[in-house]
């Protein structure tokens, strides 16, 4: 393992600790004006979600309506019902985003699709980054709001759903995950800069509370508006 990942790790909980667990819930509260744009406001304020974190699965509910969740992988969205009946289901959902741009509407199996893959890459990070086939390099390090931020640049792997296949961490002198860049190739490769906050240990695991994600100038700058996404997360549980 890169010998910076290896003690990002550490900092976060260790990966042995990390292993000895299965599943992660929260509630999340979620503004910005991505949902509105995408015409999908107020569907995913407040939502409960549940990942698998050594696969990546996740469900947000409700979704739409008290009685409505979802399931999605890399492979396939369903919205089901409450009690487990599919109501919709997209196998290959990506594909559908061919064309999109950043204002492009959605329908409800593409907001699923997009949340589901985001908020399971959000919350497993960064000990995924430890799996077979993902490629590490620490660049040079990055001087922002008065602290040193050493960087690590990850190429992920083909098989993985995420926002795009090469990413950007970036990391305190405590080790935290503080930043993290992109670019949302379903959303017409839109450059994105996401800040990460408020860190609480789980249960021996830490893990940010507070995102905030923001359009990404050229220079990896960002202007404090628009807000794109906001993500606030409580009553996290590790099982």
């Amino acid at each position: 393992m890169n010998p910076l990942l290896n003690q990002i790790i550490d900092a976060h909980g260790g990966m042995a600790r990390w292993n000895s667990f299965t599943t992660l819930s929260a509630h999340l509260s979620q503004g910005g004006i991505l949902w509105p744009l995408k015409g999908k406001g107020g569907m995913l304020d407040e939502v409960d979600i549940q990942i698998q974190l050594h696969r990546p699965w996740t469900s947000h509910q409700p979704f739409g309506a008290p009685q409505r969740r979802t399931a999605v992988t890399p492979e396939r969205v369903a919205i089901e019902s409450g009690d487990g009946a599919v109501l919709e289901e997209v196998l290959a959902p990506r594909a559908s985003f061919a064309g999109h741009q950043l204002d492009t509407p959605w329908s409800d199996a593409q907001l699923a699709y997009f949340v589901g893959y985001a908020i399971w890459n959000y919350f497993t990070m960064p000990f995924t980054l430890a799996m077979p086939g993902f490629t590490v390099e620490e660049l040079p390090a990055w001087q922002e709001g008065g602290q040193t931020l050493r960087r690590l640049q990850v190429t992920f792997p083909p098989q993985l759903a995420t926002h795009c296949a090469v990413q950007t961490f970036y990391f305190c002198a405590d080790g935290l995950l503080r930043r993290h860049d992109y670019q949302v190739d379903i959303g017409g490769g839109a450059p994105a800069v996401h800040y990460l906050s408020q860190h609480v240990q789980v249960q021996g695991i830490t893990i940010p509370t507070r995102h905030r994600i923001y359009v990404r100038d050229a220079d990896g700058g960002h202007q404090e508006e628009p807000l794109v996404v906001s993500i606030d997360a409580s009553a996290i549980v590790l099982a």
